[in-house]
């Protein structure tokens, strides 16, 4: 999130204190730009923001970032980590609160007037980042600190690079005429990545089948029945059911509906989005873009974009990612197969005349679910109640970290359905502050994710982390409970492990904090936590029934267990296709590029199932064409995955099982608390005594050691 993005700092420096705030005549824009008061340190005054007053204060924050880099830049004395390093670290403070409200309001409360806002002030924010990053006399400064890091702590060292080499990949060293044209592309980027944004968000929010009658909802569970009339009547369609075009309301309609027609009509408006052919249509950005990312590569000497993404990353290289990923595909489009023709062979059997289609899929996933386990995931949702499952993720964190969560009432949230808790370690010390912003609604982006709302530090004075969860769940009938899949709930403690691994950040420097790692190993600590769920101690404990209050029965969990590598060639081939395409398309050089013929041919050429498509299509891939994030870089949920569950098995070995206490020290000691403060590399190495092994991979899904 974000946007001054070669570092993560608090704290300003007192030039920043001389500039005529008060001037701004919005009252917003002020408290935008303060510095944050109140308990925990501070907290941000959500309560106070206007969207008229983003442009005011955002401007503001850029000239106070300005003078305080020019501070640093224009010290007559010899650089010194205390003078340079320490400096930028101190540095950025209201342009990173500012960003915070910023992030927040365009992510989840996005409106015509904010996209406008996004608009006018993403190739603005883009340049101000490359003023900086191409600031000769800072690099410099820093250059002569790193050529003389030996003496610093392995801290200081580390963080030192980490300056270095981000200025470096932006272009520190290149010719001025080489530096104005990186800076221009990337402004040009910052214009094309908030437009394929908001096109992406308007096909999703534009787009609602509204059902009316019971032939109609055939099939559909009570749940996601009164999940879609709450839907409805708050878009005044009273009496009505609408199904959204997220993920979170499609993925159920085509499990449970029985409807074909309406599984393929939902099923085609939902992967379509940004693929249209009309104004929304993304594939002219993602052709400028995938442009615009090659020259830029090869102005900072790299091949591709791809080369340029992962020479910081912890795979290194493009090939050792595709290594992984082509290691794994076989199986997973062989196992696909296996899975298709079960489905044909029950359509068959129902003399259906039905030929098996990617609508279909996830329909006749669950018959042969319930066929071969006799499991019918309808008999676990009723045992996965959101808030129950929120208790359980504070329970086992609580276990395994020592973490406590205390609610919180009377801060300031952006939306009243956001909540707050304040988190406690094992000695009862605060630890920082979690918020909960679990429902989808108008204007906020699909899926789930966790922002760093303020990162953790100690090396001035001890300053704690503020994350947040944020997901798209439907909300059920008033005072009903709000009851999610089994995929859901899995989706929740992996959003959930982001956020741990903020809180259990102990590092001293902000830009090495928690989650600021490489792509390629952020996700790794969140796939560890997706594990602590599926565990008895959870299940028994927080799997309750919404009507009887009964605890998940041990048969149903055993089934859960023994269907655990169900549907893996579905779920894998979705996934992996997607982190093949996204790694191609940045690996194919300057070429103009057609993104739908490529995603086409590119498949066919994988041995791509026909009954599969792609977890997220190329017009719709917001985490590789929204912004830089996970481009070239999609494959890093596989990387991490594969860390991860070797990992777990490691925990399983353990006597304490998942629960473990000495390995749970030693997940804590070498990855939880220490940020980016180590190479990734080494903190696996010192966990594990050994590189990561890819059969736990493979043996978690049910594929081929060998």
């Amino acid at each position: 999130m974000k946007r001054r993005t070669f570092l993560a700092a608090s704290g300003a420096l007192a030039a920043a204190a001389t500039l005529p705030i008060s001037a701004l005549a919005q009252a917003g824009a002020a408290a935008m730009t303060a510095e944050w008061t109140g308990p925990y340190g501070g907290v941000p005054a959500f309560d106070k923001v206007r969207t008229a007053d983003f442009v005011p204060a955002l401007n503001a924050a850029m000239k106070a970032d300005t003078a305080e880099i020019d501070a640093i830049a224009s010290n007559r004395a010899a650089p010194t980590f205390d003078n340079t390093i320490a400096a930028l670290e101190r540095s950025g403070g209201m342009l990173d609160r500012v960003d915070t409200f910023y992030g927040v309001w365009s992510g989840t409360l996005s409106t015509p007037e904010m996209r406008a806002i996004e608009k006018e002030m993403s190739p603005k924010l883009s340049a101000h980042s490359d003023e900086t990053l191409q600031n000769a006399k800072l690099f410099a400064r820093i250059e002569a600190v790193y050529n003389d890091r030996a003496k610093l702590t392995p801290e200081q060292q580390r963080l030192t690079w980490v300056y270095w080499n981000r200025f470096v990949r932006a272009g520190a060293k290149l010719s001025p005429a080489d530096k104005a044209r990186v800076a221009q592309i990337n402004q040009e980027l910052a214009g094309l990545f908030t437009n394929f944004s908001q096109n992406l968000l308007a096909d999703e929010t534009d787009y609602v089948l509204y059902l009316r009658t019971e032939s109609e909802l055939a099939g559909l569970p009570d749940d996601v029945r009164a999940a879609a009339a709450t839907a409805a009547e708050e878009r005044g369609r009273k009496g009505e059911y609408a199904f959204l075009n997220t993920r979170s309301s499609m993925d159920p309609f085509l499990t449970y509906s029985k409807r074909r027609d309406l599984r393929e009509k939902v099923w085609r408006t939902y992967y379509s989005r940004g693929d249209n052919g009309d104004a929304k249509d993304n594939n002219a950005n993602i052709q400028k873009i995938l442009k615009l990312r090659y020259e830029r590569a090869q102005l900072l000497g790299f091949p591709t974009h791809a080369h340029w993404r992962l020479d910081n990353a912890m795979a290194k290289t493009p090939d050792a990612a595709m290594e992984l990923m082509m290691r794994v595909w076989p199986s997973a489009i062989a196992r696909v197969k296996d899975e298709v023709a079960e489905m044909q062979a029950i359509a068959d059997q129902e003399k259906s005349g039905v030929k098996i289609e990617p609508w279909d899929y996830r329909f006749y996933a669950e018959k042969v679910r319930s066929a071969r386990y006799d499991l019918d995931m309808n008999q676990i949702k009723p045992y996965m109640q959101m808030e129950k499952l929120r208790e359980g993720m504070f329970w086992a964190a609580g276990q395994v970290y020592g973490f406590s969560f205390v609610p919180v009432s009377g801060l300031p949230v952006a939306h009243p359905d956001i909540r707050v808790w304040e988190v406690k370690g094992r000695d009862g010390q605060h630890i920082g502050l979690w918020y909960f912003d679990p429902y989808a609604r108008t204007g906020k982006r699909s899926g789930a994710w966790m922002n760093a709302y303020r990162n953790q530090q100690k090396f001035d004075k001890p300053i704690t982390t503020i994350v947040s969860n944020n997901s798209n769940f439907v909300k059920g009938a008033p005072g009903e409970p709000v009851l999610i899949s089994w995929d859901d709930a899995e989706t929740m403690f992996h959003e959930f492990g982001h956020a741990i691994h903020g809180l259990n950040s102990n590092v001293n420097y902000p830009t090495v904090s928690g989650t600021n790692v490489a792509r390629d190993y952020v996700e790794f600590p969140s796939q560890i936590n997706e594990h602590w769920l599926p565990t008895k101690q959870v299940l028994s404990r927080f799997a309750l029934h919404h009507k009887t209050g009964e605890p998940i029965p041990q048969a149903l969990v055993d089934k859960l267990e023994k269907a655990k590598t169900f549907r893996q060639g579905f779920d894998v081939t979705e996934y992996l296709s997607s982190a093949l395409i996204d790694m191609k398309l940045h690996l194919a050089g300057g070429a103009d590029i057609d993104p739908d013929a490529f995603e086409r041919d590119e498949l066919t050429k994988l041995g791509m199932p026909p009954q599969v498509v792609m977890r997220h299509r190329t017009p719709q891939f917001g985490h590789v064409f929204a912004s830089d994030g996970y481009s070239a870089g999609y494959y890093s949920y596989l990387w991490s995955e594969t860390l991860a569950l070797d990992v777990v098995d490691a925990f399983k070995a353990s006597p304490g099982g998942m629960y473990d206490t000495a390995m749970a020290q030693k997940l804590h000691d070498n990855v939880m608390s220490v940020g980016n403060s180590i190479d990734p590399a080494i903190a696996y190495r010192n966990l594990m005594g050994r590189d990561v092994d890819v059969k736990a991979y493979l043996r978690d899904k049910g594929f081929p050691t060998t």
